[in-house]
């Protein structure tokens, strides 16, 4: 096959996340497995026009505002009849592949924004994303899509997609990378948030979390792990609750500094609004670490919650500190933690879900042959 790949994002993208690492694992084992593939993502100033990574054609066209508005006539340059099929990854705003190509389109959805966007961004802009997300049911009408997860499948069936077009595959990981460290002993109080510095992400709740766990005189210290554009509330927030002893932030590291951190982390916490998949809980879980995090889409499917870690409701500070407190003063049940969350996390892995997407690839090429 001959495939095109939709991104707003690649891999080197300094903006990459859980979504881009996602679809990249999946683009190299169809290269792997003998097919072209070309994956279009938005350009970045310091970041070369093309670029091969582990196989995959990385073609970066166009400004991050104006992608899905020049996406069309790139791709036609490259020759849209000549590919097998299309694949977007629906994880900023539609692009509507399936307007402008007749190629069989298969839609990946980590997760959608709705009502979240509202909290994340200007109203206009949560207008603007939300009015185009309520178009993918007419738009993708004959598309398959594969939701990361059965939160991310119900939303869409909400919206009005049929059940029957969606096939959930959860994300892998890397079980060979992410493991314990028997000679490394976790840090009794050490915190640990990894991801985007976004509001929805819910940092913030953390935080105040943090300081109610002090006030019980528990000593708790936190480290947070990532950058964005929430980074400078936050900050601002950790001195008005006088936590500036407490708190780190390390912005990005290398992947081998976040293994060492989730190996150290006595609980590693995500109190995010929404996710499609908890990719980083289920990092966190095969090395041994345990997780409490908001019960959201996404981060509900990927915990068992009360074995492998604990689920408190969204925006709640006290609640998240009471579910803290439950893990860091008790190592016995930290233990426990632990236990069921290794086996539950190396469950997955990204060849098992490479192999089902190629399967759902040359499905939906097949069924739109003459």
């Amino acid at each position: 096959m001959r495939i095109l790949a939709l991104n707003w994002r690649d891999p080197h993208n300094p903006e990459a996340g859980g979504a881009e690492i996602h679809l990249h694992e999946i683009l190299k084992r169809a290269v792997k497995a003998g097919h072209e593939v070309i994956h279009v993502s938005h350009a970045v100033q310091w970041l070369s026009e093309k670029e091969v990574i582990d196989g995959v054609q990385i073609h970066r066209h166009g400004k991050w505002y104006s992608y899905n508005f020049t996406l069309k006539n790139y791709c036609k340059s490259l020759g849209l009849d000549s590919f097998d099929l299309i694949i977007e990854d629906i994880c900023k705003v539609p692009v509507f592949a399936p307007l402008w190509s007749e190629t069989p389109v298969l839609a990946i959805v980590p997760h959608l924004f709705g009502t979240t966007a509202f909290r994340e961004v200007s109203v206009l802009k949560a207008v603007y994303v939300n009015a185009m997300e309520a178009m993918i049911p007419v738009v993708y009408r004959k598309s398959s899509f594969v939701a990361i997860s059965e939160s991310t499948k119900q939303n869409l069936v909400r919206r009005g997609i049929k059940a029957e077009k969606i096939t959930v595959i959860p994300c892998g990981i890397d079980t060979d990378f992410y493991k314990k460290n028997t000679n490394l002993k976790p840090e009794a109080g050490r915190l640990l948030f990894v991801g985007r510095l976004k509001k929805y992400k819910g940092v913030q709740h953390l935080l105040k979390a943090m300081k109610l766990l002090q006030q019980r005189n528990i000593e708790v210290k936190l480290t947070v792990i990532g950058q964005g554009d929430y980074s400078r509330s936050l900050k601002l927030l950790v001195g008005k609750l006088n936590l500036q002893d407490s708190v780190t932030f390390e912005g990005f590291v290398s992947q081998e500094e976040k293994l060492l951190w989730f190996q150290k982390a006595w609980v590693a916490v995500f109190p995010s609004a929404k996710e499609g998949w908890g990719l980083t809980v289920i990092e966190a879980n095969c090395c041994g670490t345990p997780v409490v995090a908001s019960n959201s889409d996404g981060l509900r499917d990927s915990i068992i919650d009360g074995k492998t870690g604990i689920l408190v409701k969204h925006q709640d500070p006290v609640a998240l500190a009471d579910a803290l407190e439950t893990i860091l003063t008790s190592p016995n049940k930290r233990e426990t933690f632990s236990q069921n969350a290794i086996p539950w996390a190396r469950s997955f892995n990204w060849d098992h879900t490479g192999a089902r997407m190629l399967e759902i690839m040359e499905k939906v090429v097949q069924n739109n042959k003459p």
